[in-house]
């Protein structure tokens, strides 16, 4: 079984919104999944980044960056890197919220990618490409990120989130987890 952990952050519960989308498609699929908050990581949570197969970074983009909440965590697991603990070889993979479209997500979602690859971890960037290039895909990345997922928050707290972005949220887990049993397999 594939064994996917998604560390978070979510200041107002929209990062929760997405990370609950894309954790319910991977159990869906079959992976068995495990959701840390940052601000209240326990021992369990860190073994479960141990020994998972993918790890899936989530935070908000506040001024340009990942919460200061989420760099706390990426800082802290600087005592694992290289050590026996270590994520190295990893499937790594980043999605952030912010109120705009551009809303410097790009900046955060390259701040999970240098993340990952200062542990060795192999990235998995967001592949589909929506409209205006794929008409029938009205609302899928709409955004047009590659590097992760980029979503935007809305006002109405029982979406949290676009609902072009919970499908694209569901499609990313497709492709997370097709990559991560496919590195597995050792293809």
């Amino acid at each position: 079984m594939i064994e996917v952990v998604v560390s978070y952050h979510s200041g107002n519960g929209h990062t929760r919104r997405l990370v609950d989308v894309l954790g319910a498609e991977l159990e869906r699929l079959g992976a068995q999944v495990h959701i840390a908050d940052v601000e209240a990581l326990g021992a369990g949570d860190w073994e479960a980044m141990r020994g998972a197969d993918a790890h899936v970074f989530a935070a908000p983009t506040y001024m340009g960056s990942v919460s200061a909440p989420y760099k706390a965590f990426m800082d802290a697991s600087s005592d694992i890197w290289g050590g026996p603990d270590s994520w190295q070889n990893k499937i790594a993979a980043g999605m952030t919220v912010a109120t705009y479209p551009s809303g410097d997500k790009q900046s955060s979602l390259m701040q999970m990618a240098v993340f990952a690859a200062q542990h060795g971890m192999v990235w998995v960037g967001l592949d589909d490409i929506g409209a205006p290039v794929d008409p029938d895909k009205a609302g899928i990345n709409e955004d047009g990120y590659c590097l992760g997922l980029g979503a935007c928050s809305v006002r109405d707290k029982t979406e949290m989130i676009r609902a072009g972005d919970v499908t694209t949220a569901r499609r990313f887990a497709e492709r997370l987890y097709e990559a991560t049993a496919r590195w597995r397999r050792g293809a």
